[in-house]
């Protein structure tokens, strides 16, 4: 993978915002962006996306990748558009050709700071986790990263821009693995099916077994349950 480091089209800090658009689908996705800042000799970029925003339990998983150029695996797309085969195919394939890294805020975390704090705070942690510090970094969504290089946010990013769906699939697995772990810790919630969404099963688990240390208290579901339990004891 080129390391480059001479030359700049972007100011290091600098910010730049894509326009607004429709969420792209698999024909839209491609290298294009990451390729065209290449050619200007801004390099390496990373794409960042995290996991996780939603559910009731577990921690947010934020990830960054700068893909090889040489070396781009075939099958990348958003995460979302995936199987749970094809997803776990990919990150081993994207792990052993890109640089690839992880980080993840904690249930507390999302509680202390709300959860867009929290998944920007993971976001970042994942970019500066980077083997090789990205010159410019595209992170699917609307909101900027306060980096030392040039970020740009891109709506619906997971289905426009390679890296960030390659990161989408880093970040959905490693979450994942997780919450799969964290059913044998706790056993009865079913996060090993529902990854802590608020689906009815999960939903009727914390009425009947309260919340554990790893669900979001500021989450409405888990306060009432907390509630509840309180009032009970």
């Amino acid at each position: 993978m080129s390391r480059e480091k001479s030359g700049t089209s972007a100011k290091a800090g600098g910010t730049r915002r894509a326009a607004a658009g429709k969420k792209g689908g698999a024909a839209d996705l491609s290298f294009c962006r990451e390729r065209s800042l290449r050619e200007a000799g801004v390099w390496p970029v990373a794409g960042c996306d995290e996991a996780g925003r939603g559910p009731l339990a577990g921690p947010v998983v934020a990830a960054a990748v700068i893909l090889d150029p040489e070396r781009i695996p075939q099958g990348i797309n958003d995460s979302k558009r995936l199987t749970a085969l094809q997803r776990e195919r990919l990150f081993d394939t994207i792990c052993t050709s890109a640089l690839v890294a992880v980080a993840v805020a904690p249930p507390w975390r999302i509680d202390r700071d709300n959860i867009l704090q929290a998944s920007l705070w993971a976001l970042r942690r994942a970019v500066e986790g980077l083997a090789v510090s990205p010159r410019h970094v595209f992170v699917d969504g609307r909101d900027q990263l306060k980096l030392d290089c040039a970020c740009e946010a891109v709506i619906g990013g997971d289905g426009l821009v390679l890296s960030i769906a390659a990161a989408s699939i880093i970040a959905k697995v490693t979450r994942d693995r997780l919450m799969c772990a964290l059913a044998q810790d706790c056993p009865g919630y079913g996060f090993e099916r529902h990854k802590g969404y608020g689906v009815a099963s999960h939903i009727e688990a914390l009425r009947r077994l309260g919340p554990t240390v790893h669900h979001r208290n500021s989450f409405a579901p888990v306060a009432a349950s907390r509630d509840l339990f309180s009032v009970l004891r």
